[in-house]
This record gives C-alpha cells, sequence and structure tokens, in this order.
C-alpha cells in the first residue's frame, strides 16, 4: 500500500514540473498583448478557414422506365370470318321468315359479297401503308408552315429533351485565401528587405528573452515594452527560458502614418520549440515598429499583439 502511494506521488511530482516547464517556457512577452496596439490589425477580419473538398461523386444513374407494350393489332380475318359468319346468319334468318329459296340466297349472296369486297379494301390498305415510309417528326421548337405555332413531336417519338439528363456533379476544392492589401506602404518601400532584417531581429530578441539578457532587450524596443519585459524576466527569477525559433515567417500589414511617427505591423507566423525534446508549436502574432518621421533613428519594438 505504502509502494503504491510513493508511485502515484511520484506520477504527479513528474506531472507537475513538466506542467510548470511548459508554462514558463513561453515566448517572448509571454503570449500577451503588451505595449503599442494597431486598430487597423483589430479592424481586419478574423481568416476564415478552408472548407474541406467535398468527395466527387458520380450521379446515379436513373432507373429506365419500363417500356410500353404496344397495343396488338386486331387481325383482318377475325372480321372476314366474322362477317361471312353474319351472311350465313341472315340467310338462314331469312329463310325462317320465308324468304327461302332463290330470295334468300340473293340476299345471302349479296351480303356475302360486300363484305368481302369491304375485306379486299382493307388489305390493300393495310399493305401500301407499310409499304410508304414513315413521316420524320417534326424539328424541336420548329414553325408548322402557315401558322405560328410550335409543333409536338409524335406520341411515339423521342420523349421530351432533357427529361432524363442528370445535372453534372460539382466537385468542391478549398477556396483560395484572399490576399492580404497592406495598407499606406510607400511605392518606393523596400518590403523586402525590410521584413528579412524584422525576422532576423525576431530570433536575436527571443534568443535574448531566454537569457534574460535586458541590455541587448532595450536595444531594440521602446521604453514602454522594455519595461514589460523587464518586469517579466524579474518575475520568472534567475531560471532562464528557452524558445528555439524552427521556422519563422514574416508579413507587413500595413503602415500607420502620423504626424510624429511610423507604425509598421508585421505579422509573425511559424514553429517554435519550448524545450529541446519537445515537440514544435505554431506561433501566430503581431509585431508593431515604430520609427519617427524626422530623424535617422531606426525601427524599434512598439508593441506586440495577439490576433483574435
Amino acid at each position: 500500500m505504502n509502494i503504491k502511494k510513493i508511485l502515484i506521488g511520484a506520477v504527479l511530482a513528474v506531472s507537475a514540473l513538466s506542467m510548470l516547464g511548459e508554462a514558463l517556457a513561453r515566448p517572448m512577452g509571454g503570449g500577451r498583448s503588451i505595449g503599442r496596439q494597431s486598430q487597423s490589425v483589430n479592424r481586419m477580419p478574423p481568416a476564415a478557414a478552408p472548407a474541406p473538398a467535398a468527395p466527387r461523386q458520380a450521379a446515379p444513374t436513373p432507373a429506365a422506365p419500363p417500356a410500353a407494350i404496344p397495343p396488338k393489332p386486331a387481325s383482318p380475318w377475325k372480321g372476314i370470318l366474322g362477317g361471312a359468319l353474319l351472311g350465313l346468319g341472315i340467310g338462314a334468318l331469312f329463310s325462317h321468315f320465308g324468304l327461302g329459296g332463290a330470295m334468300g340466297g340473293m340476299f345471302g349472296s349479296l351480303i356475302m359479297l360486300a363484305l368481302l369486297a369491304g375485306a379486299v379494301f382493307f388489305v390493300i390498305r393495310l399493305i401500301r401503308g407499310r409499304s410508304q415510309p414513315a413521316a420524320a417528326p417534326a424539328a424541336f421548337g420548329g414553325n408548322n408552315s402557315g401558322n405560328n405555332v410550335y409543333s409536338m413531336p409524335p406520341a411515339s417519338g423521342t420523349p421530351e429533351i432533357g427529361s432524363r439528363l442528370q445535372p453534372e456533379p460539382q466537385s468542391y476544392a478549398p477556396a483560395a485565401p484572399v490576399a492580404h492589401t497592406p495598407w499606406g506602404v510607400p511605392a518606393d518601400f523596400d518590403a523586402p528587405s525590410f521584413l528579412r532584417v524584422a525576422k532576423s531581429n525576431f530570433i536575436r530578441l527571443q534568443a535574448a528573452w531566454d537569457k534574460g539578457d535586458s541590455a541587448d532587450i532595450r536595444e531594440f524596443t521602446t521604453p514602454e515594452v522594455f519595461a514589460e519585459l523587464k518586469m517579466q524576466i524579474t518575475e520568472r527569477g534567475a531560471q532562464k527560458d528557452y524558445t528555439d525559433v524552427v521556422t519563422i515567417e514574416a508579413e507587413l500589414l500595413g503602415i500607420e502614418t502620423s504626424d510624429s511617427d511610423y507604425l509598421a505591423s508585421v505579422k509573425f507566423t511559424g514553429t517554435i520549440k519550448p524545450a529541446p525534446d519537445a515537440l514544435a508549436e505554431p506561433f501566430n502574432e503581431v509585431w508593431n515598429l515604430s520609427k519617427p518621421v524626422s530623424g535617422a533613428s531606426g525601427w524599434l519594438l512598439a508593441g506586440i499583439q495577439q490576433l483574435a
């Protein structure tokens, strides 16, 4: 039981030391907004996260409707046989009412001849209809001669155009981020050289922060920012910090001009390691650098601004 308590206490102690180390391993400024803040940066819209690409899905194949079964044509022989039987029946009926002999046979023969003539006419018409080619359906949307109406396709022709077409599926790609337009940057301002020096000073100030080198920090900061950083170094005591800048990118957001100075807002992004054996963690913050309008003074760190 005592061994179990000892093991639990050891685990808690290691966890507490680890959490304390991570709390102390912070970039310069402690991850807070200090010093001078830019109102133009505050008015910037938050960066929208790109939408994931939706997988492209094939449109489902529509089920073909069952084909209409054409009605079975009536057999012409059925009418002929029915007419013959009808003639024989009428002849028998005449004989039953006393019109027998030659008179009944004559009426029956006349009816038979009329039915046979109708059958022959029907057969000739059927043969002629099959020998003639079928008329082509009218063009879609075309006008009939002599009127101004749209012609309709025959009932047995092609179905309506587009009745079975499916819309083409669309693949959704992540939207490209909108390029930022810097504000107030003069046309002749050498932004690439300015950002190169800014990244170098960022790394140098992080090293001075880790060592607690107040003299080096004073050289690159305004009095207001130096006072805040000096106080944080004093509060942490003799323990040094660790901030290894693994990757860094810089973007000039814009330059604000007042009667007395310029204020350049530089957005730094990248990754840092808070401990030698730790994984690199992302960082994202804005450094506001100021420079007097008159005089030969250089750019100094006037404030650190955290992005919402």
